[in-house]
């Protein structure tokens, strides 16, 4: 893809912006075409120093950067997806304003992938940041609103603070059934993270209905082969451990990670944590042989540093 001119740039960014699928996180099927578009992308938004974008490129630029980013996620390719991120939060605050709704989708989006790569405490700024832009530009019952106070409800939960997390999740909760409708998926992420919370709060007889109620709605709106769906079958397997039903737990866990490797691959890090989760249950029910195993495995995908 030729970039070499300033109007052929922005011809080509627009294309690629037009081309590029927008719903990237669990949306598998968009995978592969991100796959084809990922060096066009990073080649086009590379040609002009960001500081330097015209008015023109630079929302565009922003956007793909920060859908590449996520898509480099999904893949679990962390430390390029933060690179990315930063620069589309970074060239976003130029052109909107800090205080744009779009900078908070920004702020949110880097604060998910902080967290999830395992840095909860440079992610809670952002999330703080993302939260508190969007109640003010859009008001307390917005949509996005609730996406704020569930991210950073997790980010909180993974910092230890489970019980500042409950507030925020219920609040998201609540929001998001009021706009979109209790079977929305959506809401089954609000449900599942408040099962969790209640879970590390040390209430696992309150978490199960809430963990229960996501997964049937997951599998109802996305399919019982969607990576989401793994995630709440993975979620729900150590809710049931911890109530002491280890051997549904196992059944549950083991087709999570059959899920995930069919729709991630063999070396994801999400299915070192699949392994993780189903060696503690292994153990717990005596199979030791099985539970190395799997934690060999887990080590082995962790040690590939992608």
């Amino acid at each position: 893809m030729s970039v070499a001119t300033p109007s052929g740039l922005l011809t080509a960014l627009t294309l690629l912006q037009t081309d590029a699928p927008a719903g990237v996180h669990g949306r598998p099927e968009d995978w592969p075409r991100w796959e084809v578009l990922l060096p066009h992308v990073l080649a086009a938004t590379s040609h002009t120093p960001d500081e330097l974008l015209p008015d023109g490129e630079a929302p565009v630029v922003s956007w793909l950067l920060d859908r590449a980013g996520t898509f480099l996620q999904a893949q679990g390719r962390y430390a390029d997806a933060v690179a990315l991120m930063r620069r589309a939060l970074a060239i976003g605050e130029r052109v909107y304003g800090r205080d744009d709704p779009s900078v908070g989708v920004r702020s949110n989006n880097l604060a998910v992938l902080l967290r999830e790569s395992g840095d909860p405490g440079a992610a809670l700024p952002l999330a703080e940041r993302a939260l508190g832009i969007h109640e003010r530009a859009l008001g307390p019952d917005h949509p996005e609103v609730a996406i704020s106070l569930d991210n950073l409800a997790t980010v909180l939960r993974d910092l230890g603070d489970p019980a500042a997390a409950r507030p925020l999740v219920e609040r998201a909760l609540a929001i998001s059934e009021q706009a979109l409708g209790p079977d929305h998926p959506n809401v089954a992420n609000r449900l599942s993270n408040l099962a969790f919370v209640l879970r590390d709060l040390g209430d696992p007889a309150a978490a199960r209905p809430l963990s229960e109620r996501a997964l049937t709605i997951s599998e109802q709106a996305l399919g019982p082969d969607h990576p989401t769906v793994a995630t709440r079958l993975n979620n729900h397997a150590l809710l049931l451990r911890d109530l002491g039903d280890a051997a549904t737990a196992r059944r549950l866990a083991e087709r999570a990670l059959a899920v995930h490797e069919r729709a991630l691959g063999s070396d994801h890090p999400w299915i070192a944590i699949d392994l993780t989760n189903l060696a503690g249950i292994l153990r717990g029910l005596g199979d030791h042989e099985a539970a190395a195993t799997c934690s060999a495995r887990a080590a082995a995908i962790r040690g590939v540093g992608r």
